[in-house]
């Protein structure tokens, strides 16, 4: 097991370039397996959830040629669906949450699937329900085997039909889509997520013959056609990782340029980190965020604390609080944190408190952070990385403490942040991985 010893207060200044998005990258290399003709797919970030999903399509028989450092061309013309009773695929399944990704794609074009119960971070509960209630309404029959087993068919074939999700799921919602590309007639989908990676998704299976409306809102329509057909895609910059730099820039008191950030579909991201006090400047496409002794969080209009929370698209991205959280630790100023979705996710602050934070864990939900305002700066611990998550928001406070610190449970970064502390390294941080 890998650890980073990080050696922290020392303020950083440079240029970073943001990976491809993890989150997208799941659903669109899934995709794939909806067409026997090439696709070549660009800005696929090297992180370890994305290779080992990569791995998985080719075990199962797609062709995967790497044409650059993040460019590959996949071509599913000839899927081994025998596989899917191997011994390896049911721990390739199980070790990664974006294997859940293959049943739409698998269900539409070969009529069958199976899955394990996929493994990811424990950050609360993260019921499969919204992905296999949606592909049983156009026909799809689920088999449970014991408690983590999903089997699942259409042996007459998926069929449109309107449905309303009990939750605007993402990886639920891009299943279903998935699913219905191909299937028979018109399916209709209400409290559709749409989030930009949603958006990506879409826009690429039109690409390639889809016929889908309402792109960008929670109302899609799907049109189902008999076949598609090959595309080349680029993925979008990673939002999670421009917040996650935004944030360390203003903990440690750096000057850093963001490139390439695509920032119209960056949503609340850049307003909320203002909130927090923190300037940003747009420069192109580009956000600049000047070296800043002091940040003050904001307060309503009527002097109340400020509260932020997560909340489908267009709202803030969940995986964004654990940052948010951190960065409230040096403001000046108190916030309210409210991670709605995931019960476990806030359960990193022990930490932070025994770095020095003022932090009061309210719930399971929320937090309430007492920002010290530079004037009681953090201080070096040794610490697990519990999820991807927290563990970059663990790493950023331990860039900005003072002394050393030790960060354990590394590959829990490394699922979501491509050579993290090589990059941090150029702008001048001190990390060394042991």
């Amino acid at each position: 097991m890998a650890c980073f010893e990080v050696i922290g207060g020392q303020p950083l200044k440079g240029e970073i370039i943001p990976q491809g998005a993890k989150n997208e990258a799941l659903q669109i290399l899934c995709a794939v397996l909806l067409t026997s003709e090439p696709v070549t797919i660009s800005n696929i970030p090297d992180i370890r959830d994305v290779n080992k999903l990569i791995e998985l399509l080719r075990d199962m028989g797609v062709k995967v040629g790497k044409l650059s450092s993040d460019t590959y061309r996949f071509q599913a013309d000839d899927v081994h669906l025998s596989y899917l009773d191997s011994e390896q695929f049911v721990t390739q399944g199980r070790a990664l949450r974006g294997s859940v990704m293959i049943l739409g794609p698998m269900l539409s074009r070969f009529g069958k699937c199976q899955l394990p119960k996929p493994g990811g971070d424990k950050i609360g509960r993260r019921p499969l329900d919204t992905h296999f209630v949606g592909l049983e309404k156009m026909g799809g029959q689920l088999t449970l085997e014991g408690n983590d087993f999903y089997r699942i068919s259409a042996p007459n074939g998926l069929k449109g039909t309107y449905m309303l999700l009990d939750e605007a799921s993402v990886t639920g919602t891009a299943n279903i889509v998935m699913a219905a590309v191909l299937a028979e007639g018109t399916t209709t989908i209400y409290n559709a997520a749409c989030e930009p990676y949603l958006q990506q998704l879409c826009k690429m299976l039109v690409r390639m013959g889809a016929k889908i409306n309402g792109i960008g809102s929670n109302l899609l329509t799907i049109e189902g056609v008999e076949e598609l057909g090959g595309t080349e895609h680029r993925m979008l910059p990673d939002m999670i990782e421009i917040g996650s730099f935004i944030g360390l820039a203003a903990m440690t008191g750096s000057e850093i340029t963001i490139k390439d950030c695509q920032i119209q579909e960056l949503g609340l991201i850049p307003d909320t980190f203002r909130k927090l006090g923190i300037q940003l400047e747009f420069r192109g496409d580009d956000i600049y965020i000047p070296a800043q002794d002091h940040y003050e969080i904001a307060t309503y209009l009527d002097g109340s604390i400020l509260t932020v929370s997560d909340h489908t698209w267009p709202g803030l991205t969940p995986d964004l609080l654990s940052v948010i959280l951190v960065v409230a630790t040096q403001a000046k100023g108190t916030v309210l944190i409210h991670q709605k979705m995931f019960e476990s996710r806030l359960f990193f602050v022990d930490k932070l408190i025994d770095m020095g934070a003022q932090i009061i864990l309210c719930d399971p939900h929320r937090a309430t952070v007492i920002g010290l305002d530079q004037r009681t700066r953090l201080h070096g611990i040794t610490m697990t990385s519990p999820d991807i998550r927290a563990g970059v928001a663990l790493l950023i406070a331990a860039l900005s403490a003072t002394g050393r610190s030790l960060i354990e449970n590394v590959e829990q970064i490394d699922r979501g942040y491509q050579y993290i502390d090589k990059r941090l390294t150029a702008l001048g941080a001190q990390i060394r991985r042991l």
